[in-house]
């Protein structure tokens, strides 16, 4: 059994059992990987894919079973390698961040900008998507952190570490109805055409759940993954926006009017993840204390000995986490 055919066999999951992909992304053949697999499944006496003809169909449960172990064992061999650099080049390496557009374009410039500054021998690289796109990247070792806000359950095979919470407000423009309104409601809010997050990005169940609590209807016109374009929208008319209040910039909105929503519509919370059993360089630990000053080394290091993100959750409970 070779460490090559561990990453075939995982590589090829990856890639939805397409070989010729799996070979194109790790710079092989495709007969090379067919053949490598058939002599791991030899070896074992069980088959990981089913087939038909030459093409893979399906995994077999003895093969999810072991992919999962070879993953862990891949997992453990990065580790190594990072112990490895963290006493050798402890300045150097790479960090990978998946993440959503508004944290990337609005929560994490600053943390960013004063990383890079400290460590210019570690090449940064952001992935942005959807949360079920930034928690496969994670899972699969793809990124070193995800930052993410909805749909955390499907994290739960990472550890999630509370960041901050964070509100909404509403914007229109300044000859709209509501812009003379110094308290607003939620009917105010659905009656008008609504421009907002499209539904997985960006805290939207929650908008949703205020409505349905309600017993509203919202008249939703438009939806975008970008803050921007909400705003971009808003600003033709289109309709009232919804966004994250962080997203909201004084001075290059200042064509906007901006109401606080907060006691509309439920906080969010902006989590932090990463792969258990992951070796944690020194750099890497910084930039979390950098995005969350709360989540220092000892208190992420008490959390990494932890069993589930429940655990975690109380944990860090006893912190207010700062309001964004």
């Amino acid at each position: 059994m070779k460490l090559q055919q561990l990453r075939y066999i995982v590589e090829v999951l990856n890639n939805n059992l397409n070989v010729s992909a799996t070979a194109e992304s790790l710079f092989t053949s495709q007969p090379g990987i067919s053949k490598q697999v058939r002599m791991l499944e030899d070896e074992l006496g069980v088959q990981i894919f089913g087939r038909s003809g030459k093409h893979l169909t399906h995994v077999t449960q003895a093969g999810a079973d072991i992919i999962h172990i070879a993953a862990e064992i891949l997992s453990k061999v990065e580790g190594i390698k990072s112990v490895s650099k963290e006493y050798t080049r402890p300045d150097e390496g790479k960090l990978r961040i998946a993440t959503t557009h508004t944290q990337a374009r609005y929560a994490l410039p600053e943390v960013i900008n004063g990383f890079v500054k400290k460590y210019d021998k570690v090449s940064l690289h952001m992935y942005q998507g959807t949360p079920a796109q930034i928690s496969d990247a994670a899972a699969k070792g793809e990124a070193d952190f995800a930052i993410a806000t909805e749909s955390l359950h499907l994290y739960n095979d990472l550890i999630m570490l509370p960041c901050y919470h964070w509100n909404r407000s509403i914007i229109v423009k300044k000859d709209h109805p509501l812009a003379k309104k110094s308290h607003i409601t939620i009917e105010d809010v659905a009656a008008h055409p609504l421009v907002t997050y499209v539904f997985g990005f960006t805290g939207r169940s929650v908008l949703d759940k205020a409505f349905q609590q309600a017993n509203l209807e919202p008249k939703i016109v438009f939806t975008a993954t970008d803050a921007d374009v909400i705003k971009t929208y808003v600003r033709m008319g289109i309709g009232i926006g919804v966004i994250a209040t962080m997203a909201v910039d004084p001075v290059q909105d200042a064509d906007l009017v901006v109401l606080d929503a907060s006691h509309l519509f439920e906080q969010s919370t902006t989590k932090i993840g990463f792969r258990r059993g992951s070796f944690l360089r020194s750099y890497m630990f910084d930039f979390i204390e950098r995005f969350a000053p709360h989540l220092d080394k000892n208190v992420v290091t008490q959390a990494m000995l932890l069993k589930n993100n429940q655990e975690i959750e109380k944990l860090i409970g006893h912190i207010n986490l700062p309001i964004k």
